[in-house]
């Protein structure tokens, strides 16, 4: 039987280190603000430094969550990272993160369900808290997506401003073929310190989970894997950039905006609360319009339902402890405050969980 309910005792986020607006993108391809907010809500987002690594985010992250939670690294018992965009193919971040926070040889356990990571994630650590088996546990969510990129240095300098010019002609219409799916994207890493707490009424309360991988071709990268020999894809994945994802757009719209509001409602009967019971959604932040349309269909206002897309672009894992940090620090969620999580990601993986503040 479990022992013990799970709660938050702390949160933090960073981002990449330069804020990249959208009107640098059109230095590099062809694209503008207008085209790109409309599409997506998107007005800017952060890229890392060249060599700053997904775990490199993720410890930064982490060291601001464990100052928050009032919690020494010492006392962490078990690791848990979910991340689509690791430091190496293998091994996973879990355990480069616990070296460089100097922490013992505690559990690492990487967690790979790409956008709806955090929401997979959160349900792990729930089981572990409630079992006994942690005590004080350590989640991150961390992306650095510039890996996906296609462009060359130059154009990262151009839109970093550490370079002026313009890209030959063939170059910048080869990164336009990408301006859907590169224009999404940001580096960044979000953490939670979770710890247990006897009280029932409290924490996280419950979680509803599914996947359908028959369409899982609508959202994946064509290349980097064990399909391939090498698994890397040769030449030509490289020349083709079939590392960048290839995406679906009119199904993952359609799949985001019908799934994630049932997930919602799923989670509400499970807990034995309604939707008007929510005091804050926080959803996925993958595109304004898909939050929009979700919002629309579980008929919440403005004010209980929480987007910050528009200034940090889809950080995939990263987005929900983001978002749940910012609700913190800026009293949109208060104790007592009921918040839902929910999201859904390449897999197809998707789903809700519930939350009392």
């Amino acid at each position: 039987m479990p022992t013990a309910f799970t709660r938050v005792l702390g949160s933090g986020f960073v981002t990449g280190e330069h804020c990249v607006k959208n009107e640098a993108l059109s230095k590099i391809c062809d694209t503008s603000d207008e085209w790109i907010r409309e599409r997506t809500g998107i007005e800017q987002r952060y890229f890392v430094e060249e060599g700053t690594t997904t775990s490199d985010l993720g410890v930064r992250a982490a060291r601001k969550a464990l100052e928050d939670a009032k919690v020494s690294p010492e006392e962490i018992d078990y690791i848990v990272f979910a991340t689509m965009t690791p430091d190496y193919y293998f091994p996973g971040c879990g355990g480069l993160l616990q070296t460089k926070l100097g922490l013992a040889n505690v559990p690492a356990l990487d967690i790979r369900q790409q956008c709806s990571g955090f929401i997979y994630g959160l349900q792990v650590c729930d089981a572990l808290i409630r079992s006994g088996a942690a005590k004080r546990l350590l989640f991150v969510g961390a992306e650095v997506h510039t890996g996906f990129m296609p462009w060359s240095k130059q154009a990262f300098d151009l839109i970093t401003d550490k370079a002026q010019g313009e890209l030959p002609k063939d170059e910048h219409d080869f990164n336009t073929k990408f301006r859907d799916r590169t224009s999404l994207f940001g580096d960044a890493a979000g953490a939670m310190v979770l710890g247990p707490t006897d009280n029932p009424e409290r924490g996280l309360l419950g979680f509803v989970l599914h996947s359908d991988g028959s369409k899982a071709e609508s959202l994946y990268v064509a290349s980097a894997g064990f399909a391939y020999r090498p698994y890397v894809g040769g030449d030509t994945h490289i020349k083709e950039a079939r590392y960048v994802p290839s995406m679906d757009g009119r199904t993952v719209f359609k799949m985001a905006v019908s799934k994630m509001p049932e997930a919602v409602h799923e989670v509400c009967q499970k807990v034995g609360v309604t939707v008007d019971d929510i005091h804050m959604l926080i959803a996925h932040q993958a595109n304004l319009r898909i939050n929009e349309a979700v919002q629309k269909a579980l008929k919440l206002p403005d004010e209980r339902v929480y987007n910050n897309i528009q200034r940090y672009g889809n950080t995939t894992a990263a987005t929900i402890p983001i978002a749940y940090d910012e609700c913190r620090r800026n009293g949109k969620v208060k104790e007592g405050d009921l918040v839902c999580f929910v999201g859904l990601g390449a897999g197809f993986h998707w789903g809700a969980a519930l939350m009392r503040e």
